[in-house]
């Protein structure tokens, strides 16, 4: 649908579109609180828990992203285009969900994150969910826009994404100057802020890999997997690159690591992100 004009053509698609994203939001909200062995409620309400906000921050905006990529596409009726957004839509927020898992199982794998978000109130980590939470939003995007490929492709491209995300943690682990369990266990919030934006980086080069129509398999699977390598190849560099630039004579790592610098950590997120939207746009 192309929703450039649609209040102007047909008054009743914003409304109905609106009322339909506030079902899946409260269908989202739901559906994490069932999957959390704790009340998120209570964290956010009762203990003024900023860990479990700034992690639940993520899991929110995600839902936003997945459901505007739903939207994308020729419209076929009121309630068709209900239909298959509210459906594409779902399998996305399910997709979501499964990060949850991916945070716990795979990238914070050396310590209990619900131990660290829950009774230590670790915004490092609530940081690291965040990101991931709302990388794994523009991966689930990217799989479910465009027309052509089904529930398939949006499954297979969300897994390789997924796969991606873990092994990027993996190598960001490997090449960090410091490592980044240890500073997350040290509460160092500036670690996880940076490690959010390298995942949030990745994220957009693999969404923009993902999206659109599906041809065939072999020419889409190709284009992801190229994107993919420039993404693990280009990130890398680009750290090392900012890590001195943006402060001269100082290292955005060393402030991070030693001095648990937010600033540092957010300057080396959001210059990750840009280069990673710049990329996108090129490839």
């Amino acid at each position: 649908m192309d929703f450039r004009n649609f209040v102007f053509d047909d008054v009743a698609r914003a409304p109905a579109f609106a009322l339909l994203y506030l079902v899946l939001f409260l269908l989202s909200k739901w559906l994490k609180g069932m999957l959390r062995p704790y009340d998120i409620d209570h964290e956010l309400a009762s203990k003024d828990n900023q860990a479990i906000a700034i992690a639940t921050s993520g899991y929110y905006l995600a839902t936003a992203v997945i459901y505007c990529a739903a939207l994308v596409g020729p419209s076929n009726g009121l309630t068709q285009d209900l239909l298959s957004v509210g459906g594409y839509a779902l399998l996305g927020l399910v997709m979501l969900n499964l990060s949850g898992w991916i945070v716990d199982a795979a990238i914070l794998r050396k310590f209990s994150d619900t131990e660290q978000l829950v009774h230590e109130k670790n915004t490092g980590v609530g940081a690291v969910h965040f990101g991931v939470y709302f990388a794994t939003g523009l991966i689930a995007a990217g799989a479910i826009s465009g027309e052509g490929g089904g529930v398939v492709s949006a499954v297979v491209f969300f897994v390789l994404g997924q796969v991606s995300l873990f092994v990027f943690a993996f190598v960001y682990e490997k090449l960090s100057p410091y490592d980044i369990h240890d500073e997350l266990l040290r509460k160092n919030s500036a670690a996880g802020i940076a490690f959010c934006g390298h995942a949030i980086a990745l994220a957009i080069i693999v969404m923009n890999a993902s999206a659109g129509n599906f041809s065939d398999w072999k020419s889409d699977l190709l284009q992801f997997a190229t994107a993919n390598l420039i993404a693990f190849i280009f990130l890398p560099v680009i750290r090392v690159a900012i890590d001195r630039s943006i402060i001269p004579g100082q290292s955005l790592a060393r402030e991070i690591r030693d001095d648990g610098n937010i600033g540092a950590g957010i300057l080396e997120a959001s210059s990750a992100i840009a280069f990673a939207t710049v990329l996108a746009f090129l490839l």
